[in-house]
This record gives structure tokens, sequence and C-alpha cells, in this order.
């Protein structure tokens, strides 16, 4: 069972994530995201970005280096083989490109219990990251909430 004493736990930004060019690539094949902007920087500076654009689910991608601190922390008791992946949101405030360099604080935002399923709710607002690595600009919030199936007896 996930561990409600986490609810309304905020976690410190992580570490700077580099968004690369062949990442964003892959990323967007991954996904079957065909636009040609996610692909070659001359078609992404000719609409108007400043090299590739991330397709928008690429940000469950900087979001999840950030929920990985709450999943691997023991006292959370979060058993990852249990969980099923509920819901996912994003909202985005500036497109992700190439060359972000950008910092995630994450939020327990809830911890319910129900017949023996534990239901998680989180928060990752990503951010650029400012000269010295701390939060900078808003660039895209991910929310995802997860079921902790319990263990068969």
């Amino acid at each position: 069972m996930a561990n409600p004493d986490f609810a309304g736990r905020e976690y410190p930004a992580t570490e700077p994530y580099s968004v690369g060019r062949e990442k964003i690539r892959e990323f967007a094949t991954a996904v079957g995201a065909t636009h040609p902007a996610h692909h070659d920087p001359v078609v992404a500076r000719g609409a108007g970005y400043p090299d590739v654009v991330a397709p928008p689910t690429f940000a469950v991608v900087v979001a999840q280096r950030a929920e990985s601190q709450y999943v691997a922390d023991p006292a959370a008791g979060i058993d990852f083989s249990r969980v099923v992946h509920a819901d996912e949101g994003f909202t985005h405030h500036r497109p992700i490109v190439a060359g972000d360099e950008l910092v995630t604080v994450l939020h327990v935002d809830s911890v319910t219990q129900r017949a023996g399923i534990s239901m998680v709710s989180t928060r990752c607002e990503i951010f650029a990251a400012a000269d010295d690595g701390a939060p900078g600009e808003p660039v895209a919030t991910v929310t995802s909430s997860l079921v902790i199936r319990p263990e068969e007896s």
C-alpha cells in the first residue's frame, strides 16, 4: 500500500535535463509524430521554433525522471510491479524544443486507499532551468494518476 503520509509532499527540483535533438526525433518516431518540425531543424525554424520541437507527450520523459524520486523511496510504499497507469494530462505553457535545459518539481497531490487499492495523483511542474539550475520559466505541467494493485493472497 502506498504511504498516505506522502500526500502533499513536494520534492526539490531535479537536476537539469538537456533536451537533445535526437531524443526528440526518436520519441517522435516512437509515437508516430510525423510532422517534419519534429525531425528537421530547418522546417522547425521556418515554423518559428529555435530548433526541432517535441511532440506534446514528450513532457512525460522529463516528468518520469522526477516521479522516480517518489517511486524509488522505500518509505513511499510503491511497488512499481503493481502499478497501473490510470491517467496522464499535459498542460503546455510553451513548446519543448531541442536545446532546452529543464528542471522538474514533483508534487504528490493525493494518496488514497480504497478496498486495498492505493490511488496516487502526482503533478510535475516543468520549468526552463535558470542560469543557477533553479526553476525559471514555466514550460509544462504533467499530471498523473496511478493505481497500485494489492498483493494477491
